[in-house]
């Protein structure tokens, strides 16, 4: 609280809104005012009353100068703090691919802005983005740099921008009650029970699930339960890169990985040349499909997909071999694509696949549920120190979380 008799000479009154207590919003606000060196006086406190209402607050902000001030929002503004009667201020990009310098740079978090008086929802949130608002002021997208053209309307600075992080509603739902820190020692089990629900919910009501698959997926011997999990409809696109394609068609061909077999676990002669067989293979028909239409494609995961009419994009890397001529080898098609496959997306599954599943969370709005599986839990700490905070962790071996999962669905 401040001193009446010492306010500060710039003021702005802001409101903040939905389950603030006990997504620790409120404390956050404060205390990033005061770390700041400004002030504050609550003007309106509503705690909701029951489990679902939302709470309402209003206080003004205390600053020494605009500059301050605007610092200061800077960082309200990213815990859903906005002024009402504020428009959003907009300013034209100088040249292609370059925006003012003042541009308000987007999170991952649910964004509205204020255009003449009117609250319009930005399309398309994404992170590390601008927003851009049409020709005719009715509607904003968020846009990579890359992207903007000479002459398109940036958002700038911070006034008139609404955004609504994620919080935790006393609503509980199965997924709210998965999310909390979960160690390798925890039982996996009951946790894999829980993805089968949140699974089965977001088919029922017609939601879109994506897997993030990466090698280590059939290197473990989980293929056969992903390929089982497409079959059943589980599965509505994929996103992965070269080595999950040329292993699928390697198991498929010699029964190894990397030229190790998979049911003896053990390397087999000649097995260090299997996975150049594949893309050989793979190569002579043109691609997978080109496998597919022969006739030679005949289990795995890509035969499930073709076979189902499942998208899938497969992204390059600096370090394939091959490629194969499935894979997209020009990033920004690669992140089109992607970004394309994930669009009304629900859940996101991601499978023992570090970089890909960071590249689909630098896309996904915070809300969209997402299930990050690896027996490694660094790959979960990079995940959401990325910012996709919304992320939660199951560390285990992904062979053994698709065999359970596939037993339960």
């Amino acid at each position: 609280m401040m001193d009446e008799n010492n306010l500060s000479s710039v003021e702005k009154t802001v409101r903040l809104q939905g389950h603030l207590v006990d997504s620790d919003i409120m404390s956050s606000v404060l205390d990033r005012i005061v770390s700041l060196e400004g002030k504050f006086r609550f003007e309106q406190f509503d705690i909701g009353r029951t489990n679902i209402d939302p709470s309402v607050t209003t206080l003004t902000v205390f600053a020494r100068d605009n500059a301050h001030m605007d610092q200061i929002m800077g960082e309200l503004t990213q815990l859903g703090a906005f002024v009402e009667d504020e428009n959003v201020l907009v300013e034209r990009a100088p040249a292609d691919c370059v925006v003012p310098e003042r541009f308000y740079s987007t999170t991952n978090h649910r964004t509205a802005i204020k255009m003449e008086g009117t609250w319009i929802e930005v399309e398309r949130q994404m992170m590390d983005s601008v927003i851009v608002v049409s020709p005719d002021f009715k509607k904003a997208s968020c846009r990579k740099l890359r992207y903007v053209k000479k002459d398109d309307c940036v958002v700038v600075g911070t006034r008139g921008i609404h955004v609504m992080p994620m919080e935790k509603s006393r609503k509980r739902s199965v997924f709210d009650f998965m999310n909390s820190m979960v160690s390798s020692e925890r039982n996996i089990t009951v946790f894999v029970r829980q993805a089968a629900t949140i699974m089965r919910e977001a088919k029922s009501s017609g939601g879109r699930i994506c897997v993030v698959p990466g090698p280590a997926v059939i290197h473990t011997g989980g293929s056969v339960h992903l390929a089982s999990l497409i079959r059943k409809g589980y599965v509505d696109g994929l996103l992965s890169g070269n080595a999950l394609a040329v292993h699928d068609v390697e198991t498929m061909l010699f029964g190894t990985s990397l030229g190790v077999s998979l049911e003896s676990g053990k390397s087999v002669e000649g097995g260090h040349r299997h996975h150049m067989a594949a893309i050989n293979y793979i190569n002579t028909y043109g691609g997978l499909r080109g496998l597919f239409e022969k006739g030679l494609l005949t289990s795995g995961i890509f035969f499930e997909c073709l076979k189902n009419d499942v998208p899938y994009a497969l992204a390059g890397s600096i370090r394939d071999d091959g490629p194969i001529p499935d894979v997209i080898t020009d990033m920004r098609t690669a992140q089109e694509r992607y970004i394309e496959l994930l669009e009304d997306v629900d859940l996101v599954l991601m499978l023992a696949s570090m970089l890909h599943s960071i590249a689909v969370g630098n896309v996904l709005p915070s809300y969209v549920r997402t299930i990050c599986v690896d027996i490694n839990p660094a790959a979960v700490t990079k995940l959401v120190d990325r910012g996709s905070f919304q992320a939660f962790g199951i560390v285990t071996d992904v062979s053994l979380f698709l065999r359970v999962l596939d037993l339960l669905l």
